[in-house]
């Protein structure tokens, strides 16, 4: 499957169901040397108060291992993790 195939689907988490937008919305990370996908980093929008406009945005990590079936339309994943909690740097 071609990565520009792969965009057009849906991120969902399997476990709340949670839609997290589609894969062309994320930075795709992978590893320089070996060209191995690493993971998605998303940046999910929030608000910290709700009659506010001022929107934050706080990266979420999906590693590969998480996805746990790319389907016709969405790809499913267990859970996001924070990008600290990942050592992305090339060895």
């Amino acid at each position: 499957m071609l990565l520009s195939e792969m965009a057009q689907k849906e991120l969902i988490q399997v476990e709340d169901g949670v839609r997290y937008g589609f894969l062309a919305d994320t930075d795709l990370i992978f590893n320089r040397k070996t060209g191995a996908i690493i993971g998605f980093e998303v940046k999910k929008k929030f608000s910290r108060l709700p009659f506010r406009n001022k929107e934050q945005e706080a990266a979420e990590f999906i590693p590969w291992s998480e996805i746990v079936l790319v389907g016709e339309h969405r790809i499913l994943f267990g859970k996001t993790h924070s990008m600290g909690d990942f050592d992305i740097e090339d060895d």
